[in-house]
């Protein structure tokens, strides 16, 4: 972009989408400013999966050996079981291929650590944004205003930059899921390789993380949002009483305060992520439900595509033009399968959940390949800019 005197962005949010859209900016010679509202980047969240797809997009980035060295290979995308321990599927060494899992404080470190400490504002919530012809403008709680050429909105599925830019855009919708996530305390539990077990209206699924620690989550159909207990983990544990080892294990080798409760809600499709030189990435574009595990290998994908459409695009404009055409078909057919998923998976329905487990007992695990593989042949584009 070098017909324009400008190549300064503002990144809204300090999450995995909005760190990673920083470095591949950042890599593309851009000035960049992360704003981040909360007052530190501290030990949030808890685990998750990526595919093969998110680990290009990572090596596209230059964080791939480090992204490496923070996860821990997991078998939990085929490896399917009943809560009488019964496998549905099992993983097959010499035809599946293992994910890899780690904590998102962890894989945030790491993108943080690409980024200039000075560069990324804590404590700076967005509240306002207006553009014209030669720039962006942003407005901080605080009353500071950051001026740049292009502004990236990777603030969440509650996005305030969508708010303010798209005023008309549907708000989140609920899915009627119910997720609790939890991680063992280091060395509690022997470690697993990794399983789902379903159960009627129930989803159950562990991955190990580095630091010989467990990610576990519970999903269940729930019909109202808001619903919560005065003790998650005993809720878990009442849940999924009488369910295989080693999940009693799991939830005893956890700290219950440590146990996350939330609501699970998508986008409905956006008809545009871009508007003049402002930017939709991650969630803020196209939230999507967990059960592809595919929400933040998307953000990092979009991370990748925005970098190399703003290193060879002649403005602005015309970058994010293209992005949005190279992304908005794929993240959007991605979220459609993740809210399709949990129809069925999560169903309460004793006959469907009956010729679901059949199903997927019958057809092992050459099906989930094939359904996999629209997921993970993404390559990234080709920009020396970027992959240098």
């Amino acid at each position: 972009m070098n017909a324009e005197r400008g190549r300064t962005a503002i990144v809204a949010g300090a999450g995995i989408g909005g760190l990673a859209a920083a470095v591949g900016l950042l890599r593309g010679g851009w000035d960049v400013t992360v704003l981040e509202r909360a007052r530190e980047l501290g030990e949030v969240g808890a685990g998750w999966s990526f595919a093969p797809n998110a680990l290009r997009a990572a090596d596209a980035l230059g964080v791939g050996e480090e992204f490496r060295a923070c996860s821990v290979p997991t078998e939990a995308g085929a490896t399917m079981r009943l809560p009488d321990g019964t496998y549905l599927v099992r993983f097959q060494p010499d035809a599946d291929q293992a994910l890899l899992a780690n904590h998102r404080a962890d894989l945030q470190r790491v993108l943080a650590r690409h980024v200039p400490a000075e560069r990324i504002r804590t404590g700076a919530e967005v509240t306002g944004v207006r553009q014209d012809g030669g720039g962006v403008t942003v407005t901080c709680r605080d009353g500071a205003e950051l001026r740049a050429d292009l502004l990236v909105g990777a603030d969440g599925i509650h996005s305030t930059v969508r708010r303010s830019v798209w005023p008309d855009a549907p708000e989140p919708v609920f899915q009627r899921i119910l997720c609790w996530r939890g991680v063992t305390e280091p060395g509690a539990v022997r470690p697993v390789s990794g399983f789902q077990t379903w159960g009627r209206g129930a989803r159950f699924g562990a991955h190990p993380l580095v630091g010989e620690r467990v990610f576990w989550f519970l999903t269940v159909r729930q019909e109202e949002p808001g619903l919560r207990f005065d003790d998650d983990l005993r809720e878990v544990s009442a849940r999924t009483r009488g369910w295989h080892d080693p999940i009693p294990a799991l939830l005893a080798a956890t700290p219950p305060e440590a146990v996350l409760c939330h609501d699970i809600y998508d986008l409905d499709p956006l008809p545009s992520y871009v508007k003049g030189r402002i930017a939709l990435l991650g969630d803020a574009a196209h939230a999507m439900t967990p059960f592809l595990a595919q929400g933040a290998c998307q953000a990092l994908e979009d991370a990748v595509v925005l970098a190399a459409e703003t290193a060879r695009a002649t403005s602005v404009p015309q970058a994010l033009d293209r992005y949005d055409q190279a992304r908005r078909p794929r993240t959007q057919q991605v979220q459609r399968m993740a809210r399709t998923d949990p129809r069925l998976s999560l169903s309460t329905n004793g006959g469907t959940y009956r010729l679901m487990t059949t199903m997927t007992r019958l057809a092992s695990s050459g099906v989930a390949r094939r359904k996999s593989s629209r997921l993970w042949d993404w390559t990234p584009p080709l920009s020396t800019e970027v992959t240098r």
